[in-house]
């Protein structure tokens, strides 16, 4: 069942414990893909179908072995052209999303094989996301959400939420990225160097630090 539907069923499931561990349940998979509990429910009776989730009754929704390789090689996807974007066209952090969406079910895998060629084999996108490699495996470091650390905890932003682009922003307006060093003060403030930075709202709960 090759479709872009099934593909975003899949990428949302397996987003969902990319940095936290809880499966995701039948009704949060309805609210991110903003569809119906009911259309919800018939698609995971088919992937399920297809041995590509596993699910019972009203319970959470797991990705079988085949259901996370096909996951991550549509995210492998979605990442290395987002890469690609930044580094070759010029685009910000914030502008990639959509256009990935569009183009990551056009490229060819020799053109997305040059890609990751021409990159360098970057193992992790933009925003701080890892790139799966061709097997599907990730290599990522132990983190923390930057709303859990605790005060005095030192680390690299190694990642920022792309859920919304105005988030995005508002990081940036204040002199954050990935790769940028912080010391926790506490959910609303955090020192860069020698200067103490107000996080715009939301963002500790948009923002990874390494552990």
């Amino acid at each position: 069942m090759a479709s872009p539907a099934v593909d975003d069923y899949l990428k949302t499931i397996y987003h969902h414990t990319e940095w936290q561990n809880d499966p995701i349940t039948p009704s949060q998979l309805a609210s991110v893909l903003g569809l119906a509990p009911s259309s919800v429910t018939e698609m995971v009776r088919k992937l399920a179908a297809q041995g590509l989730v596993s699910h019972r009754p009203y319970g959470p929704i797991t990705l079988t072995d085949a259901g996370r390789r096909r996951a991550a090689s549509i995210i492998r996807r979605h990442r290395l052209i987002e890469t690609w974007l930044v580094r070759e066209f010029g685009y910000a952090w914030d502008e990639v999303h959509d256009e990935a969406e569009v183009l990551e079910h056009a490229v060819s895998d020799r053109l997305l094989d040059g890609i990751d060629t021409l990159l360098g084999h970057p193992r992790f996108d933009p925003h701080g996301d890892a790139i799966p490699d061709a097997d599907g495996d990730v290599d990522r470091g132990p983190f923390v959400l930057l709303a859990e650390a605790s005060p005095g905890h030192t680390g690299e932003v190694i990642r920022v939420s792309d859920r919304d682009p105005e988030l995005l922003r508002a990081v940036e307006a204040v002199g954050m990225h990935v790769g940028t060093r912080a010391t926790v003060q506490d959910a609303a403030r955090v020192r860069i160097g020698e200067d103490e930075v107000a996080l715009p709202e939301g963002a500790a709960s948009g923002i990874w630090l390494s552990a």
